[in-house]
């Protein structure tokens, strides 16, 4: 089974998933998606799959969220992904992809319900 989790290593959340998956006998490609942020069309698709906009997976906390007025609800799905590719911290994490299914892994038991 594929398994594939954009992780950031300063996230402890993000650092209990990918635990999980191995303790789980998983062997996922991480991709640190600050180093190697995923395109917009990538997004896209992660976000189809997962049933979310581009809003629902911005970080908050500790980026330029609120610095780049996306707290804004006039803000355009547009503006959002292109914040995101100037900025990928606003990518909530973990995103993991399990087979066919996806999901942004916060909290982090979500994960179970990926490979259950």
């Amino acid at each position: 089974m594929d398994v594939v989790v954009y992780h950031n290593p300063a996230c402890g959340t993000s650092r209990n998933v990918l635990a999980y998956l191995e303790e789980a006998g998983l062997t996922p490609k991480v991709i640190e998606y600050l180093k190697d942020p995923p395109d917009r069309k990538t997004l896209e698709s992660l976000l189809k799959r997962m049933g979310k906009t581009p809003r629902d997976i911005l970080r908050k906390r500790g980026t330029p969220y609120e610095e780049l007025g996306l707290d804004d609800p006039s803000v355009t799905d547009d503006e959002i992904f292109a914040a995101i590719a100037k900025h990928p911290i606003l990518i909530e994490r973990p995103i993991v992809i399990v087979g066919d299914k996806v999901a942004l892994c916060r909290p982090s038991e979500t994960v179970k319900a990926l490979i259950e």
